[in-house]
């Protein structure tokens, strides 16, 4: 992936170790009340490792909660982030654009080992996430090394595809479709399970990836031969079924957060063949 040719985002942020995201809780006129806590346990990771690791369930601190550090970031790594955030920005600009919305793009930071936020304190362990209660993706990139080395999914684009797949996230905040899943689930919806809110909120993040390697591919002429296939490898190791069976020894359909493998490779593969966002609609019919 010849990812110099992005353009550079303006919205990177270094967390100095005091705390990245600006208080706790949903009140304070967020929108979220003390639901959208349990929406956000289950939702926004990418792998979804340690939900115990956002600490803060109840709008109150844990002083045992993991400290924030000054975040030591490789300036090629920085570069490279950057990067991609600035091709999404671009890319999700011009779609919005095209329908008569203006996007606002997310802000990203970068911490090391912990980091407040306002959907709470949370450690590297959760992986990289999106709090819609601040709008920002948080990221550790000692995370990108675990991708390669614990999960077997290497390459630049299989790292794109992460922050693509919060990004995502972010858009779908934008079209207030975490206020649909947040009344869907008050009305009686369920979260988890196979055809539960939450695999079909990440399903669609990752085809909202997928929409945006299409056009920034259009636009840039960035992939290389095997980029592809990184990004669809990443996405087939992180399905539920396959964490679970290499966790625990057994797939439990009625526990799934973000959908199997199959499902995972299929929604990316979708938004990179048609580069539309109406073709992600995973809340209506089989997923």
């Amino acid at each position: 992936m010849d990812w110099q040719k992005g353009e550079r985002s303006r919205n990177l942020e270094i967390d100095s170790g005091r705390g990245g995201g600006g208080g706790f809780g949903f009140g304070g006129g967020r929108g979220l009340g003390i639901g959208g806590l349990i929406v956000l346990a289950i939702l926004g990771w990418v792998f979804f490792k340690d939900p115990t690791a956002l600490l803060d369930q109840g709008g109150s601190v844990d002083q045992s909660a993991p400290t924030s550090q000054p975040a030591q970031v490789d300036p090629q790594q920085r570069d490279f982030v950057s990067a991609i955030l600035g091709s999404t920005e671009k890319t999700w600009g011009d779609i919005f654009a095209a329908s008569g919305r203006q996007y606002v793009d997310p802000k990203l930071d970068l911490f090391s080992g912990g980091v407040r936020t306002a959907c709470g304190l949370a450690s590297t362990a959760v992986g990289p996430f999106y709090c819609p209660g601040d709008e920002k993706i948080y990221l550790d990139l000692s995370f990108f090394q675990e991708l390669q080395d614990r999960f077997g999914a290497a390459g630049d684009f299989a790292r794109a595809y992460v922050i693509a797949h919060e990004v995502g996230h972010h858009v779908q905040k934008q079209l207030g479709v975490f206020d649909k899943v947040q009344q869907a689930r008050e009305q009686g919806a369920p979260m988890e399970g196979a055809n539960g809110l939450s695999v079909r909120q990440e399903l669609q993040a990752d085809c909202y990836a997928g929409v945006w390697a299409n056009r920034s591919e259009q636009r840039l002429h960035w992939l290389q031969a095997g980029d592809v296939e990184e990004a669809l490898n990443a996405a087939s190791k992180i399905g539920d079924d396959t964490l679970q069976r290499q966790t625990q020894g057994a797939v439990v359909p009625d526990s799934f957060t973000h959908g199997t493998s199959a499902q995972r490779v299929k929604w990316f593969k979708t938004g990179l063949e048609s580069g539309q966002l109406s073709s992600c609609d995973t809340f209506s019919g089989e997923i």
